[in-house]
């Protein structure tokens, strides 16, 4: 049995071990907050032997306790451990509680200060380290070492499939869903799935038409920044997309793939009534309106409906007494 008698008293545990050295951690956060557990080594000579261990224990928790105290020794079998008085746990409670460290402005504890005083960093916005590169700031000293490597291009995260490398796991992680093709983030309104949430967050916009992203040469917006960057060759006549066989220039590159066709007579697009082929999906279009009979153009004269825009145009120049060529 274990002895006390004092606020600090040698506690003696019999211990049974094997013929080597054996290690017990004893996690001592009253004399030694914020720290990690010590670790005391013991050599025993025989298959059962006293561990003496310096534990303190107030006289207020042996009383709290309500447990009596045996100060002599009890020795044990040798295929049994004497399990801690109950005034030893009721200390390692008391000092757990004592150990939990409360941030006075949300409901998070730490076990330790140290941790306490990172977290506290993120109600106060103190970034106590910068680069010494670009002058950034981080709360963390993880965090600019991790920065770190912007600077240094260092990439010490490989893919096991490829030989791509990534400054940080999670650029890894998020590559890795290419190989595995995972999609973890699904849109609740139509279920489709994305390898990215930044992917889903704006796949949102098309259901919430939301545009965020402004046209400062006049009115119009677009919800996603690339959608913007097309638009703005409107206003400055950047066409940075080139024809190689013709010299021809486009502001997009699906206007450049569109337009390579007419050098490669390629027409993927296939009508499924009589098998006929286009180049262009807006060429499809109009030839199946001949299988369905739709007349989406009509004369605001005579309301007389026509299948494409060139035919209602050429119409409507009978109305007023032009002579135009037949498309």
């Amino acid at each position: 049995m274990a002895s006390v008698k004092d606020s600090s008293q040698t506690l003696l545990l019999n211990v049974i071990t094997k013929d080597k050295e054996e290690e017990v951690k004893i996690w001592e956060c009253d004399d030694y907050p914020g720290e990690s557990p010590e670790t005391v080594s013991v050599k025993t000579a025989d298959s059962t032997q006293t561990l003496g261990l310096n534990v303190i224990v107030n006289e207020e928790e042996k009383e709290d306790s309500g447990e009596s105290v045996d100060h002599g020794e009890t020795p044990i079998s040798s295929d049994q451990v004497e399990t801690l008085p109950a005034s030893v746990k009721q200390h390692r409670k008391v000092s757990k509680a004592k150990r939990s460290h409360h941030c006075p402005h949300c409901k998070k504890t730490f076990p330790f200060l140290s941790y306490l005083e990172r977290h506290m960093r993120k109600h106060s916005g103190e970034k106590p380290y910068s680069c010494s590169d670009c002058g950034m700031s981080f709360s963390q000293l993880s965090g600019l070492n991790v920065h770190h490597r912007t600077h240094t291009g260092e990439k010490p995260h490989h893919c096991p499939h490829c030989e791509e490398s990534f400054p940080f796991p999670s650029y890894l992680e998020r590559h890795l869903r290419k190989h595995s093709g995972e999609k973890p983030y699904t849109c609740s309104d139509c279920g489709m799935s994305f390898s990215q949430l930044s992917g889903l967050n704006v796949h949102h916009r098309t259901h919430t038409g939301e545009k965020p992203h402004h046209c400062p040469h006049c009115e119009k917006s677009f919800p996603f920044p690339s959608y913007l960057e097309i638009h703005l060759r409107k206003h400055s006549g950047e066409k940075p997309y080139t024809c190689s066989d013709c010299g021809k220039c486009f502001t997009t590159s699906s206007h450049l793939t569109s337009h390579r066709r007419t050098h490669t007579g390629e027409k993927p697009y296939s009508c499924s009534d009589c098998g006929k082929s286009f180049p262009f999906p807006s060429y499809l279009e109009r030839h199946l309106r001949k299988h369905s009979g739709e007349k989406p153009y009509c004369c605001s004269d005579c309301g007389k409906c026509f299948t494409t825009s060139s035919n209602l145009t050429l119409h409507q120049s009978a109305h007023r007494g032009e002579a135009l060529e037949p498309i």
